[in-house]
């Protein structure tokens, strides 16, 4: 099949969220079309779709993302468009992404996976262990939640919501001694000057997908499909077959603590995964390792080893 490219006159339209991070994530997409089919930059067109989870108008700073209906809340939108054809690609933060597409929509192409780590950020601390006792500690991530409760039940952590710059100023203000952000989204906006120091993920589990930028498509736009491949990064989708297969059976969503990471060495894949109680009392995890090709069977087994030692009710809300 012969590719048709985009032209000036007619761009490929990339469609994504308007925040910092969103945008720096469609520029990389871009840049790795243009290089990939030595195109000019203007070929592609970006397109700033405005989503519910981004309009704070709608959405209280203070008020947890749980309490909205979490699933689509940073998608919806812009899935829309892509159905309707007002964009022909869609860029997404793969943490954000629902496991399950709407019918017609398709993500099978992914870019090289950043760090995944998590970054603790303070002004005027560098790790976790120096928090004193009953520190404000600020996160809208229920994964975060529970794990820093299940690790320091002291702490009084407080929702903190916002892009990466608001969340910064909300430090400054003295809203909080310190949050935690994705390495990935740090390194992505080049905010080297940030007091940030990197979390194992022996410390804290990232979430699914984490570090990850995922492209959606038309399952019919075959053309599509064809320049994608070209900037497709086969090492991460491997390993996102398996975290995002880990989630889907656990039914997971942002609503409830799922940490989970898979890792390549070779051609043996491993799997690490975490549940938590919302209030972080009491913490599950569990490692497979198998073959690359294994990685959904893993993700499966692995959910649902974690599943029947946690028992019902455990993610309840008490």
């Amino acid at each position: 099949m012969t590719v048709r490219l985009p032209n000036t006159t007619a761009p490929l339209k990339i469609g994504t969220r308007g925040s910092p991070l969103a945008m720096a994530q469609a520029h990389e997409t871009r840049a790795r079309l243009a290089a990939a089919f030595d195109l000019p930059l203007d070929a592609f067109e970006i397109i700033v779709i405005k989503v519910t989870g981004d309009d704070r108008s709608m959405i209280a700073a203070d008020r947890p993302l749980k309490e909205i209906g979490n699933k689509g809340l940073f998608t919806r939108e812009i899935e829309e468009d892509l159905l309707s054809g007002k964009i022909d690609i869609a860029v997404h933060s793969m943490k954000d992404m629902p496991t399950v597409q709407p019918d017609g929509l398709i993500l099978d192409t992914y870019l090289p996976r950043e760090d995944v780590r998590d970054a603790f950020v303070s002004p005027n601390l560098s790790h976790l262990t120096e928090l004193p006792q009953g520190a404000i500690v600020g996160t809208s991530s229920l994964r975060r939640r529970a794990q820093l409760l299940n690790k320091r039940p002291d702490l009084n952590v407080v929702e903190f919501r916002g892009n990466v710059q608001t969340r910064l100023k909300k430090l400054t203000e003295g809203v909080a001694s310190c949050t935690f952000l994705a390495c990935a989204g740090l390194n992505r906006l080049e905010m080297k000057d940030v007091p940030a120091t990197p979390v194992a993920t022996t410390d804290m589990l990232p979430a699914i997908a984490q570090g990850a930028i995922g492209i959606e498509r038309r399952t019919d736009d075959n053309n599509t499909a064809e320049m994608l491949a070209a900037i497709h990064d086969g090492e991460t989708g491997q390993r996102l077959a398996c975290e995002r297969q880990f989630l889907l059976t656990l039914d997971g969503s942002c609503e409830t603590p799922i940490a989970g990471l898979a890792t390549l060495d070779g051609t043996t894949l491993t799997l690490t995964g975490e549940v938590l109680r919302p209030d972080g009392s009491e913490a599950l995890s569990d490692t497979l390792s198998g073959a690359i090709t294994d990685g959904p069977d893993m993700g499966t087994a692995l959910a649902n080893t974690l599943l029947k030692r946690a028992g019902a009710g455990f993610f309840d809300w008490h």
